[in-house]
């Protein structure tokens, strides 16, 4: 069976500073950290330079690129779209 997805309005806007609920750390090859976790292991990556903002989701965690839309749903949750599926996924509201 086919399904199509109902058509809803939804907020959305470009990522910008200060969107993310938090950031991580990459450390290779170990894996990503939080603040706490680097500091309180030994790790010493440059903590403005080497930050990747997150976003909780329903989901859990989830990592913002520069370009990465932000959309807030029906029910209040964010999360982080691609530019390029956001835009083959939503088009703009007229009148807006």
């Amino acid at each position: 069976m086919r399904y199509r997805k109902k058509p809803i309005e939804i907020n959305a806007e470009e990522y910008k500073p200060g969107m993310e609920d938090g950031f991580i750390y990459s450390i290779p090859p170990f894996g990503l950290f939080n603040k706490d976790e680097c500091i309180k292991s030994g790790f010493t990556p440059d903590f403005e330079k080497d930050k990747i903002p997150y976003i909780d989701t329903m989901g859990g965690k989830m990592l913002i690129r520069d370009g990465d839309y932000i959309i807030t749903g029906i029910e209040g949750e964010r999360y982080p779209y691609k530019p390029d599926i956001f835009h083959k996924t939503y088009e703009p509201v007229e009148g807006d």
